[in-house]
């Protein structure tokens, strides 16, 4: 695996591949890799001749009080990883590189209106920056299909939208969520939890399942969801929000709609759990 800061030949290794008709498959990552991360690996190798990574923890989309500096870092690990799945060329860059003339100077891609809400509630700016990062790198390495966790299921749409909107010629594909046996969503930030912590986190995954069990059954969807917000505080969580919204749009679900998705979010001691969950009525 190649690994390389430089913009020029990420460059030149895909339009190698390019010029034999090869393609291209991108999992753009902020390191710390888990089993979640090694699934999109796989995954782009099915679909695409040569698979590409990036590891780049973005400053854009941290707020004043969030943790850019305690991110974990784990890169000897994660080239490890990536090789054993078969990643074949990994861009490392810096923030220099990536904004050269600083994050306040620099040009931004926002998706209006989707950004805003959900996460984008409590985290502002946070998919401004996912939404710009994700637009320059398409840029540099012009993949043809790009993937991503659907745990991040904002995110995912956020993508979508803009790949849409700014006629970008990528497909962005989402890839199922990987669990632990408990239920928990894996992620990055799971590190975060302690022992005590960790055996209540699996809570979130249950609650959103009892909660879109109830809304099938034609429970009202209001006191569903306010039963479920005592149950998350029952098992030691706070919840941020747990919302049903129409699965492709994000849109309040109406009583019209069969395609839905719960999004929730919890906070867990230092840890600020996200999960959701697809289902039709």
């Amino acid at each position: 695996m190649l690994t390389t800061a430089k913009i020029e030949e990420i460059r030149a290794r895909i339009k190698t591949w390019k010029n034999k008709g090869e393609s291209v498959a991108f999992v753009p990552t902020m390191g710390n890799l888990h089993a979640g991360h090694i699934s999109l690996i796989t995954e782009g190798r099915r679909r695409a001749d040569h698979v590409v990574a990036s590891i780049f923890v973005n400053p854009m989309q941290f707020g004043p009080n969030e943790d850019l500096a305690g991110y974990p870092r784990t890169l000897e690990a994660d080239q490890q990883k990536l090789v054993e799945a078969g990643c074949e060329l990994l861009f490392l860059p810096t923030p220099e590189i990536i904004y050269p003339r600083g994050l306040a100077a620099q040009t931004f891609v926002e998706v209006p209106g989707i950004s805003e809400q959900l996460c984008g509630a409590t985290r502002p700016g946070h998919f401004r920056g996912a939404a710009t990062i994700v637009c320059k790198l398409f840029n540099i390495v012009q993949p043809d299909i790009a993937l991503f966790g659907r745990k991040d299921y904002q995110q995912l749409q956020i993508i979508r939208t803009m790949v849409e909107d700014l006629s970008l010629p990528v497909e962005v594909m989402g890839v199922d969520t990987v669990r632990e046996s408990s239920g928990l969503a894996l992620s990055s930030r799971n590190g975060y939890l302690t022992a005590e912590e960790r055996a209540k986190a699996p809570a979130l995954k249950r609650t959103l399942d009892d909660l879109a069990e109830a809304i099938k059954a034609g429970n009202a969807v209001d006191s569903a969801i306010n039963s479920a917000k005592a149950a998350l505080q029952a098992a030691g969580l706070t919840p941020d929000y747990i919302e049903l919204r129409q699965a492709q749009t994000l849109t309040p679900a109406t009583d019209k709609d069969k395609e839905l998705v719960l999004l929730a979010a919890a906070y867990l001691g230092k840890a600020r759990l996200i999960d959701n969950l697809v289902f039709n009525r």
